[in-house]
């Protein structure tokens, strides 16, 4: 099947890119709406609405408290979506994710290198970290493509398991700068690997949502080029895209977005994989529209898995990244095997 035959099935419109993502948009609100009200403590949003003391209080906990985390969890859901629709077709690999490839962790070392040199002061949360973060990440993505390269061309097949060492050795480097280090400064470490959310402050909501909004829009707007890539390299050049140069910007933009996700909310696994192939099932295979509306599924499809966190067994809260690794588990074997079983076919 030819890259114009792929996408012939459900053609772009700004008609039909408009009605999808209007719908998300919908899907997006209904359910933060939904996380308004559930939580470990008795406030709904009619609170906003009654006079007394005991309803201020409990207004303040949805404006103050579960509205900047499911803002949080909306933004780092969007950010992991959109960067695995751009892993996925960039490498041609249905297994791409930044979780998994080790992106996601090489932002985690870089953010947790920052916290060792420097005291965490307010800057450092703010901006240090994520810098650090970001710088991290592309330094994963450099090596990941350094050690995949065979002859100048990212190798696909090898990509999972580079990623999975990858990902070993990340951690074990986490786990030993946290040793050496002051260890009373790293409480809560555990839950931030793992993916953990928590009410942020605005100047954390504005930088992760300052990354969010042009790195997604970067993306959709390489997705022509994203499309031509799926029929590999040299087609994509013989149509006229300069791949080095598409291989950069989309790279930089998918590391810049895992950085802000992960500087906030820790590494949250498995997001990036199971939403797009959600969302390419739903909406079809076009880049252009299968980015923005990935994003817009992700944030939901988080806000709802940080809602259940916060609400199934109240009034303990678990790790939102628990959720996430239950429901992707099993899809990344079922994906796995799926892919072994169609290489398996063709050859």
């Amino acid at each position: 099947m030819t890259t114009t035959d792929r996408f012939q099935g459900r053609r772009f419109t700004p008609a039909r890119a408009v009605t999808v993502l209007a719908l998300l948009v919908v899907v997006l609100l209904a359910t933060m709406l939904v996380g308004l009200t559930l939580g470990s403590t008795d406030a709904s949003l009619t609170d906003l609405l009654a006079p007394g003391a005991a309803r201020a209080d409990r207004a303040a906990i949805l404006l103050e408290v579960r509205l900047p985390r499911l803002l949080l969890a909306a933004a780092v859901g969007a950010c992991l979506s959109a960067a695995g629709v751009c892993l996925q077709a960039l490498l041609r690999n249905p297994l791409a994710d930044p979780y998994i490839l080790g992106i996601s962790g090489g932002a985690g070392l870089g953010a947790i290198l920052s916290s060792a040199a420097v005291a965490p002061t307010g800057l450092t949360l703010v901006v240090a970290r994520p810098a650090a973060a970001f710088a991290g990440s592309l330094a994963a993505v450099a090596l990941l493509l350094w050690m995949a390269g065979g002859r100048g061309r990212v190798l696909p097949e090898t990509l999972i398991l580079l990623g999975v060492v990858m990902n070993a050795t990340i951690m074990a480097a986490i786990m030993f700068v946290i040793t050496m280090a002051d260890f009373s400064r790293y409480a809560g470490t555990m839950y931030w690997l793992i993916g953990n959310l928590s009410s942020p402050s605005m100047p954390e909501l504005a930088l992760v949502y300052g990354c969010l909004v042009p790195g997604v829009a970067a993306l959709s707007a390489l997705g022509h080029p994203l499309n031509l890539m799926t029929g590999g390299e040299e087609g994509a050049g013989q149509l006229g895209v300069h791949v080095p140069r598409l291989r950069v910007a989309a790279l930089a933009a998918a590391s810049l977005i895992t950085a802000a996700a992960v500087s906030l909310a820790g590494l949250v696994g498995f997001v990036g994989l199971m939403v797009p192939h959600l969302a390419r099932v739903w909406f079809g295979p076009d880049n252009r529209l299968l980015v923005p509306a990935s994003a817009l599924l992700g944030a939901a499809v988080l806000v709802a898995a940080d809602t259940a966190a916060r609400w199934l067994f109240a009034p303990t809260q678990i790790p939102v990244g628990v959720i996430t690794a239950l429901l992707g588990g099993p899809c990344f074997l079922w994906l796995f095997v799926r892919h072994v079983g169609r290489r398996a076919e063709r050859a």
